[in-house]
């Protein structure tokens, strides 16, 4: 596992624009019914990465206006929460993440979040670069944390080892400091949303 310096991994030189995947309509990568992007490149290099292809910064295609554009569509059905964004290392790819942050921000306002991993943690992102920390301000949920393997617990929730914290955004800002995500709401009205839709 590798410990970055503060600024020392910065987007501009390191992101290929490339993206490993992209997932409509998921329910395992956050809260409610979520379009998930895993951008390509990471350098934790964590052990036991669930998603150890996406460490390189060519893996899968070069992210395109056509995909934005089908991010776009798709989080404009109505039962999808929000757009969740992994990899992969997303704060290593800020030149993608934020002008698509700030197109969901331009055509949704808030009523779709914006979920995040990564293997900075909330103190580091806050003495990382501007890119960085302007990417951190356009988020709602963060995950945050390298992924270590001797504090795997596989009955966490939307995390792989207890390290790992799931925090609310704009209260840790506002706050200065880490602050736990309030927890899920129930997902039973969303899954009947899907479920009506289906049978249209």
């Amino acid at each position: 596992m590798r410990n970055p310096q503060p600024g020392e991994w910065l987007s501009e030189k390191l992101s290929q624009r490339y993206v490993g995947d992209y997932k409509p309509f998921v329910f395992v990568d956050g809260e409610g019914v979520r379009c998930s992007l895993y951008l390509s490149g990471c350098l934790f290099a964590c052990e036991g990465c669930f998603n150890e292809a996406t460490w390189s910064f060519r893996y899968g295609q070069e992210y395109t206006q056509a995909l934005e554009d089908q991010i776009l569509a798709d989080l404009g059905q109505e039962y999808v929460q929000g757009l969740t964004l992994l990899g992969g290392e997303p704060f290593l790819n800020t030149g993608v993440c934020l002008g698509l942050i700030d197109r969901v921000r331009r055509e949704f306002g808030s009523s779709k979040d914006v979920w995040s991993w990564t293997g900075y943690t909330f103190e580091e992102l806050l003495l990382e670069s501007p890119d960085k920390l302007a990417m951190l301000r356009g988020i709602d949920v963060l995950v945050d944390g390298r992924f270590e393997l001797a504090k795997r617990d596989l009955k966490l929730q939307f995390r792989g080892s207890s390290n790992q914290r799931i925090l609310d955004v704009p209260a840790s800002l506002a706050a200065g400091q880490a602050v736990l995500w309030g927890g899920l709401r129930d997902a039973t009205s969303t899954f009947e949303q899907i479920e009506k839709r289906q049978l249209i």
